[in-house]
């Protein structure tokens, strides 16, 4: 029992972790989320679902685009490979507080002068010597103030941070495709429609042409229309091209070389259309749920555990070396019990003249704490701006898309009127034409404010912090 004694001191000692413990974000000054959203509307105030908010849009297309591209996109990937990096940093800085032990086996040869070993006279010859031996040794540093602990547990923040990163790379992921996808399906139709618009301009210029070959439309009138056909063509040209690179970037989306789509995502579409209710839960639930919040809050907690990390390495340091081996001259002494040699060797070690050096290495620790404390704040004031933000632009877009609504029905009714007088005989073929060319008109302008209310629907999902998987 008396061996024991002088163990007490340092168990003591090794009870005691230096540096502050991590009590969360609200150590660190965070900003208290409000109690509602002040733009949420007529919104739900009922938590969303996390995972999967694009089968809300009832787009089979869309959803097999986004499960292939969480499956095969490189930045997940990238992601994924810096999770399984920070795990095994993880099981490391574990395996690192345990005891470490090797096994050996040397042999060694020496060549050495007659009379070297005695201290006589050299007679000029030589006497070789070998040397056998079979040997473990372990060793092990107590964590007396805790370094090892704080090590451990910065490591696991670090997991949790990667981990909100990989979350943070799929709601990124799975915006960025459905907003492709949206775009892609209104360039298709404004295409379809831009073509409508030029061919009701051809007819009309055909018509006002034999007008003027009659002698009652002047060249004036010829000129006009026919600007109108040139200027319908040339908007069909950038719509085009624009539908081309939505094509190439959701092929790059899903993992795939640009064109690989395009037979797939050929035939149009109509743009996909909102749910009729949007659940966006409260600020708090927002920033529990969105990544790269969650991500800053574990980088926080990294920065404060190594606080206690540098301080423990001012601290003395204690450890042990064991060495068990047997050998000899000769192989056969390798089974000799009587050749067992054991050394046991604690170590203290302390660097108490550094001159400021880990002073200097705390204030730059203590630093870094504060800068991502800074960081937390400044990402959840991004957190609560992006989601006002994305919910005042979808309540205006959505009455955006109901005027639009109200002036097609207009248009609609006016080009049905015009065509029953053509059909009486009480107005002319340029007319019912024209009316039939704003009525298209007015449906171009809904399918832009369609597809911009689609979009700003998705941009709402990614501010809310949608998407993700664990």
């Amino acid at each position: 029992m008396r061996n024991l004694i002088p163990l007490l001191p340092l168990a003591a000692l090794a009870a005691c972790t230096v540096g502050p413990n991590y009590e969360g974000p609200k150590s660190a000054g965070a900003v208290a989320a409000p109690a509602a959203f002040v733009r949420a509307g007529d919104s739900s105030v009922a938590a969303p679902a996390v995972a999967d908010w694009w089968r809300g849009l009832n787009d089979a297309e869309l959803d097999s685009l986004v499960e292939r591209a969480l499956k095969d996109n490189p930045s997940i990937a990238v992601a994924e490979a810096r999770l399984r990096q920070a795990r095994s940093a993880l099981r490391l800085d574990r395996a690192n507080g345990l005891p470490n032990a090797n096994v050996q086996g040397t042999y060694l040869r020496a060549e050495l002068p007659n009379g070297g070993l005695t201290g006589g006279e050299a007679d000029g010859g030589t006497t070789g010597i070998d040397f056998y031996n079979v040997g473990f040794d372990a060793s092990w540093e107590i964590d007396l103030f805790g370094g090892q602990k704080r090590r451990v547990e910065a490591a696991r923040a670090g997991v949790g941070a990667a981990e909100a990163q990989v979350a943070d790379a799929q709601v990124s992921l799975t915006a960025e495709v459905a907003s492709a996808y949206v775009n892609l399906r209104d360039r298709q139709r404004r295409l379809e429609l831009g073509r409508a618009t030029a061919e009701t301009r051809r007819r009309i210029l055909g018509l006002t042409e034999q007008r003027f070959r009659a002698g009652t439309a002047s060249q004036l009138d010829v000129e006009r229309i026919r600007g109108l056909v040139v200027e319908s063509d040339a908007a069909i040209v950038p719509i085009d091209a624009e539908r081309d690179a939505y094509l190439n970037a959701l092929a790059v989306l899903v993992g795939e070389a640009p064109g690989t789509l395009d037979a797939e995502l050929s035939a149009p579409r109509p743009v996909p259309l909102p749910p009729a209710r949007v659940d966006v839960g409260d600020p708090a639930q927002l920033l529990e749920r969105r990544p790269d919040v969650r991500a800053a809050e574990r980088v926080l907690a990294q920065r404060t555990a190594q606080i206690g990390l540098t301080k423990a390495a001012a601290m003395p340091r204690i450890s042990f070396l064991g060495l068990i081996g047997i050998g000899g001259t000769d192989p056969g002494d390798l089974f000799d019990l009587g050749n067992l040699v054991g050394i046991a060797a604690p170590r203290l070690q302390w660097n108490a003249l550094d001159f400021g050096r880990n002073a200097a290495r705390l204030g730059q620790a203590e630093g870094q704490r504060d800068e991502a404390a800074a960081q937390y704040r400044a990402a959840v004031l991004t957190a609560l701006r992006d989601a006002e933000d994305a919910l005042s632009r979808y309540a205006a877009r959505r009455a955006t898309v109901a005027a639009a609504a109200r002036s097609k029905a207009t248009a609609d009714r006016a080009a049905a009127l015009m065509q029953q007088r053509y059909s009486a005989g009480v107005a002319t073929l340029i007319d019912t034409l024209d009316a039939e060319r704003q009525r298209t008109a007015a449906e171009q302008s809904l399918v832009q404010a369609t597809a911009a209310m689609t979009a700003d629907y998705v941009a709402l999902q990614k501010a809310l912090g949608l998407g993700w998987r664990a």
